[in-house]
């Protein structure tokens, strides 16, 4: 009997330990001034709507409790079924970069994409929402809290975080300067890729010369360098290169080039064949000729969408597509001519299929550049509409790829001032209107309407002066009769600029494939390049792997997983002397 005692204390000693060691205690909160109670204004915004025919009622199955909990018991499974980590060496990585695709624009591109599927939305998932691994990015550069798209781009591709409006090159380099950049390069995971065999490829809604794609070949003390008419005095006479040349003269030997901009790569001379503009270099050169006469591979140039979807990927080895003078157009400013330029989920496709036919593998970035642009337009439905685009290329890579031997990560660069808020009713159109009032006395409001998507700052700041005798008032525009699904609109925002900002939180990370599993908690934005070196053993990683498609093995994991295996181990001793008494007894 001592001994059944010895072993119960044991145990709930053990059981405490356990509890202490491992479990969360909950905060104390003894300030209760956080605790609004809203009920109040919910209830009369319910009862407002109670006979709205938008308001999309909850299904018969959402009503019921085994509805969530199987929804919860599959998750559970499905987490459960991670642990058992994939530490395969990445053939293939494919990296998806949503440029300001901050957290608010992935919830609300989750419900345009399932309201353009005839659903409520907020239920939908994504295609980048099924990669089970997620993290979060800390985006600013060194010298800017919210950044720039340069600066990022040069954490996440080259692994140093750098200052705002620089490609390519580490924090020694002062934008602007062309000299201070020199002996400062930072490789970027593409040119530690083509060192390694691999191939190589670039798709972008953007200009290939843009801040993104640019950070994954060139290195330039400012973004703004596209083109040789671009740079400064103080660049020329320091021998900087425009980006458009690296590219073509001093990159590595990549692939797939895909997107816009071709002012850049040609001479003042040239006309556009769509729109007659000229092109962008003063020294004369087409570089686009020079592409294709540096191919000593099938090399194919397209500047259309005809001509694109003709392209044969066994049959070509070199792709280079520029299918507009600047930036690709707009998801929602396309047309159903089957002549229209190439979406990003087409160009996706086409770019897999020319890379993958090497044994060695590849690296592909796939940016949605356009993302961005919607946004500092303060056209939430240009934005949404391409961030549906983007998740569509995302698909087309996951049903492409094995995630068994190729690393599908998706993030942002920074984030916007788009926010999503109100009461709206499940179901509401996401682009649609909001009337909010409030019974609370100290409350005052102008009772007009506003949308549910609203920018922090930006250039649909207005205010509307009426006069009503000798009571003149000024309010926000009355938006009652205003299109705010229309692709033009103008969300409202709170301050006036021409060109509404970036945001500055942090931006998700998921991913899925080898080494997915290292995309945990905050990390620094430069963290993401080093994983996909890592995951594919490149640069400094190559001691990592034995041989390609060799199983490395699985590292420590940090305090969570010590603590499942602590748990596990004691609950092992727990039973053996449970056992140990009944046999005594």
């Amino acid at each position: 009997m001592a001994t059944v005692h010895m072993i119960a204390g044991l145990f709930f000693f053990t059981l405490a330990f356990i509890a202490t060691s491992f479990g969360k205690p909950a905060a104390d909160r003894d300030d209760d001034s956080y605790d609004v109670d809203h009920s109040g204004q919910l209830w009369q915004t319910r009862a407002r709507r109670a006979h709205a025919q938008s308001r999309t009622a909850p299904t018969d199955q959402e009503r019921t409790p085994d509805y969530w909990t199987n929804m919860a018991r599959a998750s559970i499974d499905e987490a459960l079924r991670l642990q058992t980590l994939n530490t395969n060496v990445a053939k293939n990585v494919v990296l998806f970069l949503g440029d300001g695709m901050g957290v608010s624009t992935v919830t609300t591109a989750r419900i345009l994409k399932g309201q353009k599927a005839g659903n409520p939305g907020e239920e939908t998932v994504l295609a980048m929402d099924s990669l089970p691994y997620t993290a979060m990015s800390k985006t600013y550069n060194i010298d800017a809290q919210v950044p720039d798209s340069a600066g990022t781009a040069t954490a996440f591709l080259c692994g140093v975080k750098a200052e705002a409006g620089v490609i390519g090159v580490d924090g020694r380099t002062r934008y602007g300067n062309c000299s201070s950049s020199k002996g400062h390069e930072a490789e970027s995971i593409i040119v530690h890729a083509e060192r390694a065999g691999k191939s190589t490829g670039i798709v972008t809604t953007a200009r290939v010369t843009h801040a993104t794609p640019a950070a994954a070949y060139a290195h330039s003390a400012a973004r703004g360098w596209e083109a040789d008419s671009d740079l400064t005095a103080e660049a020329r006479e320091n021998n900087c290169t425009d980006i458009a040349y690296q590219l073509v003269e001093e990159a590595p030997d990549i692939e797939v080039i895909l997107g816009g901009g071709s002012r850049m790569f040609k001479p003042r001379s040239w006309a556009d064949p769509e729109t007659g503009g000229s092109g962008d270099r003063n020294d004369g050169v087409d570089l686009v000729q020079r592409w294709q006469d540096r191919k000593t591979g099938r090399s194919r140039y397209v500047w259309n969408g005809t001509d694109f979807r003709d392209v044969d990927p066994e049959s070509t080895d070199y792709l280079l597509g520029l299918f507009e003078r600047s930036h690709m157009k707009y998801t929602a400013d396309r047309t159903d001519d089957p002549a229209e330029e190439p979406t990003i989920a087409d160009m996706t496709r086409k770019a897999i299929e020319i890379l993958r036919k090497n044994d060695n593998g590849f690296f592909l970035l796939v940016e949605g550049g356009r993302i961005d642009h919607g946004h500092h337009a303060s056209k939430a439905v240009k934005a949404l509409e391409d961030t549906v685009a983007f998740d569509d290329a995302v698909q087309v890579a996951k049903d492409m790829l094995d995630t068994s031997d190729s690393l599908i990560v998706v993030t942002a660069d920074h984030s916007h001032t788009m926010t999503f808020a109100g009461y709206p009713d499940r179901g509401h159109p996401i682009f649609g209107q909001n009337v909010y009032t409030s019974s609370t006395p100290d409350n005052t409001w102008d009772e007009l309407p506003y949308t549910t998507l609203l920018y922090g700052n930006g250039p649909g700041y207005a205010l509307v002066e009426t006069t009503n005798g000798n009571d003149t008032q000024v309010t926000r525009q009355n938006i009652t009769d205003v299109d705010t699904a229309d692709k033009e609109y103008e969300q409202q925002s709170a301050a006036p600029l021409r060109s509404e900002t970036h945001g500055g939180e942090d931006v998700i990370i998921m991913a899925d494939g080898p080494m997915a599993h290292l995309f945990h908690g905050v990390q620094e934005q430069h963290y993401i390049a080093h994983v996909m070196m890592y995951a594919a053993c490149l640069g400094e990683y190559t001691e990592h792997c034995d041989k390609p498609g060799t199983p490395k093995p699985v590292r420590d994991a940090g305090p969570a997983a010590r603590g499942s295996y602590y748990t596990v181990a004691l609950t092992t001793v727990l039973s053996g002397l449970l056992m140990m008494a009944a046999t005594r007894l």
